[in-house]
């Protein structure tokens, strides 16, 4: 019986995107050791500041300075504070209506323990060190049990902050353990020894491959394990011509859907061997196994004669 495996895997991608006018004024503010909200038509501040009232949705421009200091609306302690959270610490995470504020800001507040934290409590903004125009220029929130609230702390902000931020780069990341199932480890398992298998539907004797346990015509469970290929035909293929970060492949090259010998459902692969403008549907090919061993590191021309459109055409 075939061991199910499971690996850590990691999803990582820097998020760039421009800012419009409040976001742009709200992380200068920032930036600068100021907090700025939004008025929305009926009077409320709202901190962050939005565009658009989230309830009328009329457009909103009118900025103001709230204070620094707030209390805490509702909170969760976290024991163990997980990459790239605002502190390696055990913290709380809150909710804190800075004083003048109608609506309240989430982010981390450093105490000392769960029994150190309350609704209501009084805080104030650690501003980080260096500062450059994102949420991390609040490193965290303090205790600041010595500060009453103040009647009303927003003020009109008409100035404007020199050299303001236009755009931002977030890092977005994903951890997480991925386990394939049965089908898919055996099919793992058997590339380790540079083979190819699938899985027979017992319905419409379709062949899959990758296999995932199940037929996705019929529906029914997959048992039966086919060796196919090695060998296959392109069905159709595109030229890729920008380079990714971290593949040490030079552009352009060619990845295309591959119809392995005895297989009812094309997979795709790197085409190499050959000049990209020379790749055409009906090519066959074979795979070029990675020196490690475990996948196909691409696939190249086997010089036979290219197959016949009908023997592919289902799978275009």
């Amino acid at each position: 019986m075939t061991e199910v495996l499971s690996a850590p895997l990691v999803v990582e991608f820097p998020f760039t995107r421009s800012l419009g006018p409040v976001q742009s004024a709200f992380l200068t503010g920032l930036r600068e050791q100021t907090v700025l909200g939004v008025r929305t038509g009926d009077g409320r501040v709202l901190v962050p500041p939005v565009e658009y009232d989230p309830v009328t949705s009329a457009e909103l421009r009118e900025l103001v300075e709230v204070g620094a200091a707030g209390t805490v609306t509702t909170w969760a302690w976290n024991p163990d504070p997980s990459r790239n959270q605002p502190l390696t610490t055990p913290f709380a995470w809150v909710l804190v209506r800075l004083d003048g504020a109608d609506t309240a800001i989430l982010h981390a507040l450093d105490a000392n323990g769960p029994d150190a934290v309350r609704t209501g409590m009084r805080v104030r903004i650690r501003w980080a060190g260096e500062r450059v125009g994102a949420i991390t220029d609040i490193a965290c929130f303090e205790p600041d049990d010595g500060t009453e609230p103040e009647e009303s702390a927003a003020t009109p902000h008409t100035g404007e902050f020199a050299d303001p931020v236009t755009g931002i780069v977030a890092p977005a990341r994903l951890d997480y353990v991925y386990s394939p199932g049965r089908a898919q480890s055996r099919y793992l398992a058997a590339l380790e020894d540079s083979k190819m298998i699938g899985e027979r539907c017992p319905s419409c004797r379709k062949v899959y491959i990758p296999p995932r346990g199940a037929c996705p015509t019929c529906g029914v469970a997959t048992e039966e394990q086919v060796e196919v290929g090695p060998g296959g035909t392109v069905t159709t293929f595109c030229i890729v011509n920008i380079k990714a970060r971290g593949l040490d492949i030079e552009v352009p090259y060619v990845y295309a859907h591959i119809a392995l010998d005895g297989a009812d459902l094309a997979l795709h692969g790197r085409i190499g061997g050959i000049r990209y403008d020379q790749v055409r549907m009906g090519m066959r090919v074979e795979p070029v196994w990675s020196d490690g061993g475990g996948f196909p590191d691409h696939y190249r021309p086997t010089g036979e004669p290219d197959a016949g459109y009908d023997t592919y055409k289902e799978m275009v």
